[in-house]
């Protein structure tokens, strides 16, 4: 099979207009949930407009190193971190703490679909720009509020990082190295907490949209990070609320299924993934030690969790007799889910990756080679495909196109607004030095 060259997986998904085309989101969130959630309706059509603070922009601009370097080698203002999230955006620079700006951003809610904002609780109502305001003037709005507490609650006020709410809501304490092991709560490699909650706030969004075509009313979204992160506790949280038994840290174990870990082969781990009786029986022959599967202590995956001390021992001695590519080959083979454990480099040069597009390459005239390599997205529509249109743009790139899409405004109301101190346009916005 001939496998597509990752750059040019990106540029065969550019055409067509995509099952958002036509939605207009109006993005006043940073970071990273609530770009998330925008950069997924942006991949799938929608006009994404960012928000950002002129001079500075959004926080994740100056998170890094790395930074994008420019035709001489230096570093500029956009950080990988900033990279990951803003594909499909066109940024407007708008001073909030102006009275100018925040008629300008009134203006544009009008004109809007979706918005999504990440203010601290109460601060965008206190400005005139809460739900209940803005919906006055636009009922069809879907407003979506992401916030680390969510609107209410004794914690509504506080602000909320990825961190803290990997550990508040119970992820930490199920990751890491038991405390036999010498372990401890560990938090996940990425701000998943972010992730997941902007993964959440889309399908609200689309949802919502749902209802207003069948209604025409617009609503008001409250999405959480600790509510979405107590949410995706899933089967963990689950088995505390049916027994009551809080659930310990187990490493790379499953709480469930044994054998499901990973194991030491000769040369390094990899990862032994049996879900089923079937499954331990064929890893137990391509092992050599088939009489282990008829054990009565193994022979079912509810006698193995129960025995799982007396059976990772064995299965340890049994993988650590081999390779770890021997092991992955054999194993495949005889339909034995398993695999190798991946640096990110290795992920990328996957041929499994590659094939997908998961790595694409988008045009950029920051860098001297005029493109940037991102993360593709992995959802794949027969009829209306994910499109990239946009790279993540510079600080306040796009006022003029913005400004005229959506408002009809001409160049000397756009020079009028800048002269104000409403916004700042590209060349004001900020240098590109980081």
């Amino acid at each position: 099979m001939t496998l597509p060259d990752p750059d040019t997986a990106a540029s065969a998904a550019t055409g067509g207009s995509g099952p958002l085309s036509g939605l207009r989101v109006l993005d006043l969130s940073r970071i990273l949930a609530g770009p998330t959630a925008t950069q997924l309706l942006g991949d799938l059509g929608a006009d994404v407009v960012k928000i950002e603070r002129p001079g500075t922009g959004d926080d994740t601009r100056g998170w890094g190193p790395p930074f994008l370097r420019d035709s001489q080698g230096r570093e500029t203002r956009e950080s990988a971190y900033y990279l990951s999230s803003n594909r499909n955006k066109r940024s407007l620079a708008v001073d909030l703490a102006s009275e100018a700006g925040v008629a300008l951003i009134r203006r544009l809610a009008r004109e809007a679909d979706v918005l999504v904002e990440n203010f601290k609780v109460g601060d965008l109502a206190g400005k005139g720009l809460g739900y209940e305001a803005l919906a006055a003037e636009n009922p069809g709005l879907i407003y979506c509020s992401i916030s680390g507490f969510g609107q209410d609650g004794p914690y509504a006020g506080r602000a909320g990082y990825d961190f803290l709410i990997q550990g508040m809501g119970g992820l930490m304490s199920l990751t890491g190295r038991p405390d036999a092991d010498g372990g401890e709560p560990t938090k996940a490699g990425v701000g998943i907490a972010d992730v997941m909650c902007g993964m959440y706030a889309s399908n609200a969004i689309l949802a919502a949209l749902h209802h207003r075509g069948a209604t025409g009313e617009g609503q008001h979204i409250d999405v959480a990070l600790l509510d979405t992160q107590v949410a995706w506790l899933i089967n963990q949280g689950a088995a505390y609320l049916t027994d009551g038994n809080v659930p310990p840290r187990r490493g790379n174990a499953h709480p469930a299924i044994v054998p499901y870990n990973a194991y030491p082969a000769r040369d390094g781990a990899f990862i032994l993934a049996v879900g089923n009786d079937a499954q331990f029986a064929r890893f137990c022959e391509v092992a050599g030690d088939p009489a282990l599967a008829r054990d009565p202590r193994f022979a079912r995956n509810a006698d193995r969790v129960r025995n799982r001390a007396a059976l990772e021992p064995e299965i340890e001695r049994l993988t650590g007799a081999r390779n770890k590519a021997d092991w992955i080959a054999a194993l495949e083979r005889a339909g034995v889910p398993c695999g190798p454990i991946n640096d990110v480099g290795e992920v990328f040069d996957d041929p499994q990756i590659r094939h997908r597009g998961m790595r694409i390459s988008m045009k950029h005239e920051t860098p001297a080679t005029g493109e940037v390599a991102l993360i593709g997205n992995p959802l794949k529509l027969s009829k209306t495909p994910v499109t990239y249109r946009h790279a993540p743009p510079r600080l306040g790139a796009d006022a003029a196109p913005v400004l005229s899409d959506w408002l009809g405004l001409g160049e000397g109301d756009i020079g009028e607004l800048a002269r104000s101190g409403a916004i700042a346009t590209d060349g004001e916005a900020g240098d590109d030095e980081a």
